[in-house]
């Protein structure tokens, strides 16, 4: 499996995502959309004021992924 196929998986896994980023940097939010080279996840919801963050698939290589399993109410790790 690719990369992108990858991503996709991790994009359809939980109904959040969290990446958080080799400078510490925490992005958490919904993927939506997946290139040849990066992915843009949105984050902010409800009244929060959200941004949108493409982040290349080298960033993705350090970053510690994780998704919002709704059954067991907790993150679960993601690996790529």
């Amino acid at each position: 499996m690719n990369i992108e196929e990858r991503l996709i998986h991790f994009a359809e896994s939980g109904n959040q995502q969290k990446i958080i980023l080799a400078n510490g940097e925490q992005l958490q939010g919904w993927i939506m959309e997946i290139t040849d080279d990066a992915l843009l996840i949105s984050t902010g919801f409800n009244d929060k004021v959200g941004k949108d963050y493409w982040i290349n698939f080298a960033d993705l290589s350090t970053a510690q992924l994780s998704y919002w399993d709704s059954q067991i109410q907790a993150w679960q790790t993601f690996i790529l």
